[in-house]
C-alpha cells in the first residue's frame, strides 16, 4: 500500500536524523559516518561527517556490478546535429574511467578544481562524472557564457584544468566557444595549466601549443582510473549563481548529502523506479542539469536523456513529443517557459497527434512559477498529472512538490503543493512572525537545511551567512514571497522584491500574471511594478499573444484590465499593459522582470550575462517608451 504524504512528513519531523540515516542506507559508502548531522559549527551544518563515499561509483560502477551493465544509462538526442547516441552503463563507465585517467595524467588530483565549459554533448556528462571519480571538484559554466563572466568564475574557482569544446549549436547558428575561452583566460588573473578541447565537426578550434590538448587524442592514450574515496563533506562541485553585488556566488554541493537526497528524491518525489527513462529538459550548466540530467537518474539506476535542442524550432513544436515517443520517456521535467512556447506556437497541440505517449506518466515543471492556464493546458493535452514544484540552485533538489512516489495529493493549479520531508517551510510577515493562511510573506526554511542543500559558498562563508542566514536568524531566506493556504499548500507568488506596494497595499505580481495568463489569447506575460508619483508603484503588464491572434491589441488589453479588476480588485490599480513580441529571459527561462522594471523606471541597468537574446531589451525599451516610460543606458546620467 502506498504511503501517505502526511505519514512520511511526520516520520521526518519526529526523527529527522533517523529519517536521513535510513535514506542513506540506499547508498554504497566506503566508510559509514561518525555523525549524521554535525551541529558543532552552527549555523553551518554538515551531514554524514566522518563518512567516505564516491559519487561516480554510486552513479555507474555499482550498477555495472549489480546487473545493469547493458541497460541504457544515457541517450544523447541532438536535433541540431541530427544525432542520437546511446550509452549503456558499461559503456558510459568505460568512457568516464578513461577521461578520469586523462585528468590524472594532467596532474588533476582530489580537491583540484576543473572548469567545464561545454555544450549539451555526452562529453560534458563524462567530464563531470570523471571529476567525481577522482575527487576533483567540477565547476560547469554554461556553454557560450560571455568571456568576462567566464573569467570571473575562473578567478574564483582557480581551476588546474579547463575542459572545453570548439563550439555550441543554436537553432540556426554555430557559436564558437574556443575564442570565448581564450579571451576569458586572457582576462583572468588565474591561468589554468591545461585546456582539453573537444573538436566538433561544425567548427574547428585553433589550439594553443603547450596548453591545449585534443580530447580524442587524449582519450586514445588514456588509462582508466579507479574511484577515489572522498569525505562525505568534501565538495562535489561548485555552481555559480548570479550575485546581487555583480560577483557570482559559488554554491557548494557536498558528496554525501547530495547522494542521499537525490537518490531519495527520484523514488519519492518523481515516482520513478530503476530502469525507468527520465528526461530533464534543461542544460548541464544549470542546477537542474547537474541534479536531474546527470546525477540523480544515474544514482537511481535510470536511463537519462541529454537533449541538444529546443522545445520549438528544432524543428517544430512537436520536438518534445518526438523525444518522449522515440525514447519511451516515463517522466519529463522542464521549465514552464518551454510549455508556454509550445502552447504559443501550437495552441491546439496538433503536433502531438502522430506520437504514441502511452508510456508517459507525469510532467514536472520548475524554474519559475507555472501559471494555472499553462498547467491546465498541459494536463488536458497530455492526460497525465502535471506537477508544479519549487526549488532553487542553492537547495539542489525540491523544497515543495506533490510527491508522486507517495499517495498523490489533489493538484491545485498555481500551487507548488506541500513541503518535501526535510524542509520546515514557514511564511514570515513584516514583523518576522508566522503569517496567517492566505497572507503573503517571506518564505523561509527553518535550519538546519536537509542533506543536498548548500552547506556554504565557495571560500565565502561570511557571504553565505550574510546572504542567506542574516535576514531571519534561525532560518534560511529563500528570497521568494508567497503564502500557505488553509490546507498547508504553498503558493510561490514572486521574488521578495517582486511584491509591489500600491498605495500602501502589498500586492503580488504573480497573482496578476495568473489572471492575465488565463485569457484565451495570451501565450505568456510578466507584470512589473513601476514607479508612480501618486501611489508609489503601479503594475504594468507585458503580454505575448498566441500565434495567429489578429484581434486589435487595445481590445485585448481592455479585457485584461477588466479581468484583473474582477479577480483581484480595483486596489490592484492595473490599468496599463502592452503587447510585446517576446519577453526577455535568461537561458534557463526566467523572465528578467527586474531589468524590465529598471528600464521602465529610468534607472541604470546592465545587460545580464545570462540573457538569451540581448536585443529583446531594446524592443522592450521601445515598447515601454511608447507608453511614456523613460529608460537610460548604462553610463548615462
Amino acid at each position: 500500500m502506498t504511503q501517505t504524504y502526511q505519514a512520511v512528513y511526520q516520520q521526518w519531523q519526529n526523527d529527522p536524523q533517523g529519517f536521513w540515516a535510513e535514506a542513506a542506507e540506499a547508498i554504497d559508502w566506503h566508510k559509514k559516518w561518525d555523525t549524521i548531522l554535525d551541529e558543532s559549527d552552527a549555523p553551518i551544518y554538515r551531514w554524514f561527517s566522518g563518512a567516505e563515499v564516491n559519487s561516480c561509483y554510486n552513479a555507474l560502477d555499482r550498477h555495472v556490478e549489480n546487473g545493469r551493465s547493458q541497460q541504457l544509462a544515457l541517450i544523447y538526442d541532438s536535433p541540431v546535429t541530427n544525432t542520437v547516441q546511446k550509452f549503456t552503463y558499461a559503456e558510459l563507465l568505460d568512457q568516464v574511467a578513461r577521461f578520469a585517467g586523462v585528468l590524472q595524467q594532467h596532474s588533476v588530483q582530489k580537491g583540484d578544481r576543473v572548469v567545464i565549459y561545454m555544450p549539451m554533448v555526452p562529453e560534458a556528462v563524462i567530464a563531470m562524472l570523471a571529476c567525481a571519480r577522482i575527487g576533483a571538484i567540477h565547476s560547469v559554466v554554461f556553454g557560450g557564457f560571455a568571456a568576462k563572466e567566464l573569467a570571473t568564475r575562473i578567478d574564483d574557482a582557480r581551476p588546474k584544468l579547463i575542459v572545453g569544446a570548439s563550439c555550441g549549436i543554436e537553432v540556426t547558428r554555430v557559436i564558437e566557444y574556443k575564442p570565448l575561452l581564450d579571451e576569458a583566460i586572457d582576462l583572468s588573473t588565474h591561468k589554468p595549466q591545461t585546456c582539453i578541447i573537444l573538436q566538433r565537426p561544425q567548427a574547428e578550434a585553433t589550439m594553443m601549443a603547450g596548453r591545449d590538448v585534443d580530447w580524442a587524442t587524449a582519450m586514445q592514450q588514456a588509462k582508466p582510473a579507479d574511484c577515489v574515496p572522498v569525505a562525505a563533506t568534501d565538495p562535489l562541485y561548485i555552481l555559480y549563481t548570479s550575485g546581487t553585488t555583480g560577483m557570482p556566488k559559488g554554491v557548494v554541493r557536498d558528496n554525501g548529502g547530495h547522494l542521499v537526497a537525490l537518490k531519495w528524491s527520484m523514488k519519492y518525489i518523481y515516482g520513478v523506479d530503476p530502469g525507468d527513462v527520465f528526461w530533464a529538459a534543461s542544460d548541464v550548466g544549470w542546477v537542474v542539469g547537474h541534479s536531474y540530467i546527470v546525477y540523480a537518474p544515474l544514482f537511481h539506476g535510470c536511463t537519462t536523456i541529454l537533449y541538444e535542442g529546443k522545445p520549438v524550432g528544432t524543428p517544430d513544436p512537436g520536438a518534445f513529443w518526438r523525444v518522449i515517443a522515440e525514447h519511451n520517456v516515463n517522466v519529463l521535467f522542464t521549465a514552464p517557459t518551454a510549455f508556454r512556447a509550445i502552447k504559443r506556437d501550437d495552441p491546439n497541440a496538433t503536433y502531438l497527434e502522430p506520437y504514441d505517449l502511452s508510456h508517459f506518466r507525469s510532467l514536472f515543471l520548475a524554474g519559475e512559477r507555472c501559471d494555472p492556464a499553462t498547467l491546465q493546458w498541459a494536463e488536458e493535452k497530455l492526460g497525465v498529472p502535471v506537477i508544479d514544484h519549487w526549488w532553487q540552485t542553492e537547495t539542489g533538489w525540491p523544497i515543495c512538490a506533490n510527491l508522486m512516489g507517495l499517495e498523490p495529493l489533489p493538484i491545485k493549479p498555481g500551487s507548488a503543493t506541500v513541503p518535501v520531508p526535510g524542509y520546515d517551510v514557514r511564511i514570515l510577515d513584516v514583523y518576522e512572525e508566522e503569517a496567517e493562511p492566505g497572507q503573503i510573506g517571506s518564505i523561509v526554511i527553518k535550519l538546519p537545511l536537509p542533506p543536498g542543500c548548500l552547506p556554504t559558498l565557495w571560500h565565502n562563508e561570511e557571504g553565505y551567512k550574510q546572504t542567506y542566514l542574516s535576514n531571519f536568524p534561525g532560518y534560511y531566506s529563500t528570497a521568494d514571497a508567497g503564502f500557505k493556504d488553509e490546507d498547508g499548500y504553498l503558493w510561490i507568488m514572486s521574488r521578495t522584491d517582486d511584491i509591489i506596494n500600491v498605495a500602501g497595499h502589498r500586492l503580488s505580481t504573480g497573482a496578476m500574471e495568473e489572471v492575465l495568463a488565463a485569457h484565451p489569447d495570451v501565450a505568456e506575460c510578466a507584470v512589473i511594478g513601476v514607479a508612480d508619483e501618486l501611489k508609489g508603484e503601479i503594475p504594468l503588464g507585458t503580454i505575448v499573444l498566441k500565434a495567429g491572434v489578429e484581434r486589435p491589441h487595445n481590445e485585448i488589453i481592455t479585457e485584461l484590465v477588466q479581468m484583473v479588476r474582477e479577480k483581484i480588485g480595483p486596489v490592484a490599480s492595473f490599468k496599463i499593459a502592452t503587447v510585446v513580441e517576446r519577453l526577455p529571459k535568461t537561458r534557463s527561462g526566467k523572465v528578467l522582470r527586474g531589468t524590465m522594471k529598471k528600464i521602465a523606471d529610468g534607472e541604470q541597468y546592465r545587460i545580464p550575462a545570462t540573457i538569451d537574446n540581448p536585443a529583446i531589451l531594446e524592443e522592450i525599451a521601445a515598447d515601454l517608451a511608447e507608453l511614456g516610460y523613460p529608460h537610460k543606458q548604462v553610463g548615462e546620467n
